[in-house]
């Protein structure tokens, strides 16, 4: 099928894509070709079946959807006053409760992307992939169709692109950044609300009045320090509220092999025991604070998450780094450390008229405050 020029073909492999349209399409900061061979790699496969739409113009390449298949639980994002009859569904019709999704964009990744050469049209390529990907739906069986965690700048192309095509908007879980203009840590500290400033410097000094800790900046971690990393990681997945993924080691054997990623591990001074770890990617300019994990019997009054941030902030600042990226959910220390929150959005469209039209009126009584309580009281776009 050709729309106004453009076409759209499927891989089944990262890896089958040209390496130079890789690199134009998905430059740094984006996650790139590495981020998509990592999950291909890392025993993924009983919860998502990847894919790529290559996007083509006149026999030339000129773009990249990454796309996968799950069966998505509707309950990550329903309004709490739905989630009873999702139970309910779930032991009767799961088919409903977890449908089968074809979704354009990442499960691990923190925005959606469809990478473009500099030039293309946009909405005609995006056009041609929401058309592709429609019949690749019903061919695989997904009845629901989802652009997954599209950022604002991309919003007004995806606004008319559903306007076209019936596909519907819902808020979906903010992306987190801090901005640090200058490479200087009393500038990041400056720019913080003073009740901001005045608790995070407290609590950094606490900690550090409870307990000696020691930082260190790991690349390809030795098969011992990723034992203790991936049983942090564990500790904090079991008590995590919302899971999209499930991460075993093989994921952080085949990231830390990757060039970008280090791993800050904060160790008890006396006894050496890692205590807590933040996986980073570093991409050009900006720093992307991807996974973390805690020893969660350590006493509070360590306040780990602000060491972690404190000893992360070092390392990104000696990198010269303008950005950390902090992903989804666990938005509480986040706020507290400044991150500003960054609108995302998902637009959708099911096979069934019904169900779309019921998904659709959902969709209007989502937002911030209904996927996670601490966004209550959290303007769009603060």
């Amino acid at each position: 099928m050709s729309v106004d020029g453009y076409s759209v073909s499927f891989v089944s492999s990262a890896g089958r894509i040209d390496a130079t349209l890789w690199e134009a399409c998905f430059p740094p900061p984006i996650e790139g070709r590495w981020w998509y061979e990592t999950l291909e790699q890392s025993g993924l496969e009983r919860q998502f079946s990847f894919l790529y739409g290559v996007i083509h113009r006149a026999g030339v390449s000129v773009g990249i959807a990454p796309a996968f298949v799950m069966d998505f639980p509707v309950s990550l994002i329903a309004p709490p006053d739905l989630l009873p009859l999702l139970r309910w569904l779930d032991r009767l019709a799961p088919s409903l409760s977890r449908p089968r999704t074809l979704f354009i964009g990442s499960p691990c990744a923190d925005q959606g992307t469809v990478g473009l050469r500099v030039g293309v049209e946009r909405r005609g390529a995006l056009l041609a992939v929401q058309l592709a990907f429609r019949a690749k739906a019903r061919e695989l069986g997904a009845p629901l169709l989802v652009w997954k965690d599209f950022a604002q700048p991309d919003t007004a192309d995806l606004d008319w692109l559903a306007q076209a095509e019936g596909l519907f908007r819902v808020v979906s879980f903010p992306g987190t950044i801090v901005e640090l203009p200058v490479a200087d840590k009393e500038s990041y500290f400056a720019g913080l609300k003073a009740s901001r400033r005045h608790n995070v410097r407290k609590k950094i000094r606490r900690s550090k009045e409870a307990v000696e800790l020691r930082a260190e900046v790991l690349h390809a971690p030795d098969p011992h320090a990723l034992d203790e990393i991936f049983g942090l990681f564990r500790q904090t997945c079991e008590r995590a509220a919302v899971r999209f993924e499930e991460l075993d080691r093989r994921f952080f054997e085949c990231v830390a092999r990757q060039p970008c990623a280090h791993f800050i591990v904060l160790r008890e001074a006396t006894r050496g025991e890692a205590v807590a770890f933040m996986l980073c990617f570093h991409l050009g300019d900006k720093v992307i604070n991807k996974y973390l994990g805690f020893d969660y019997r350590r006493p509070a009054e360590w306040l780990l998450y602000f060491r972690l941030w404190d000893a992360a902030l070092d390392w990104a600042l000696s990198l010269d780094a303008r950005s950390i990226q902090s992903g989804q959910t666990g938005y509480r220390p986040k706020i507290e450390t400044g991150h500003r929150l960054v609108p995302l959005f998902n637009y959708c469209a099911h096979r069934s008229r019904l169900v779309h039209a019921l998904a659709a009126a959902a969709a209007r009584r989502i937002d911030w405050s209904t996927i996670d309580d601490d966004l209550a009281g959290q303007r769009m776009g603060a």
